[in-house]
């Protein structure tokens, strides 16, 4: 089952007061790092921003957002615009331990869903008691109505589409069958966060992507 793979990596950075894909991660750039992961697990991958040359370095194509700040929400309605297959896997570029097991396990999921995503047992700005991963999720260009629809009323909330669309929630026990530590979703996206997946690196807590390169 073919799947298109998107990077998003045209946000402000605010948080980490500097481009934070281009941040150097033990030698590599952070975004250069999640391309390599991911790289062999499609033949459609491509990063989605705006006005960024500096990434054209990385040897894959740079696609701009078709709305302007419309923020993650407009990041996917482009990637799905952009992608080639049906479904497409939409990722963050700060997730430096992002697994690619994990990412095989999801992709080999039946595809009856409009949109596959992650479904953290943790309190956040959603509204709800666990957590939708929606920058690490597959979705299918059969939600480019609801997504379309949403921008026109001028809400940029990810989950706000879902319910007019087939969500399928991939619970966290089944996610840690993959990634028990479930270091995937780390964002280095504040300079604490950012230091801290340096130190981790740096103690040994190599992704199995690297494990299994050698």
């Amino acid at each position: 089952m073919s799947t298109s793979v998107a990077i998003l990596a045209g946000g402000q950075s605010r948080r980490m007061g500097r481009d934070k894909a281009l941040l150097d991660f033990h030698g590599e750039p952070l975004l250069g790092r999640v391309l390599r992961r991911v790289r062999p697990l499609t033949d459609d991958l491509f990063i989605v921003a705006s006005d960024r040359p500096a990434y054209l370095q990385f040897g894959v194509p740079v696609v701009p957002d078709r709305i302007p700040d419309a923020g993650p929400l407009g990041g996917i309605y482009s990637a799905l615009l952009s992608a080639r297959h049906e479904y497409c896997l939409v990722l963050s570029c700060d997730l430096p331990f992002v697994d690619p097991l994990l990412l095989q396990g999801l992709l080999a999921l039946p595809r009856d869903y409009d949109v596959l995503v992650p479904l953290r047992a943790q309190r956040t700005g959603q509204g709800g008691s666990e957590t939708f991963e929606t920058l690490h999720a597959v979705y299918a260009k059969s939600c480019l109505p609801a997504i379309e629809r949403q921008l026109a009323r001028g809400q940029f909330k990810i989950v706000g589409f879902f319910s007019e669309v087939r969500v399928r929630p991939v619970p966290e026990e089944e996610l840690r069958r993959y990634d028990p530590e479930l270091r995937s979703f780390l964002n280095a996206n504040t300079p604490e966060a950012y230091r801290w997946a340096l130190e981790q690196e740096a103690q040994g807590w190599t992704a199995r992507a690297d494990e299994t390169d050698q």
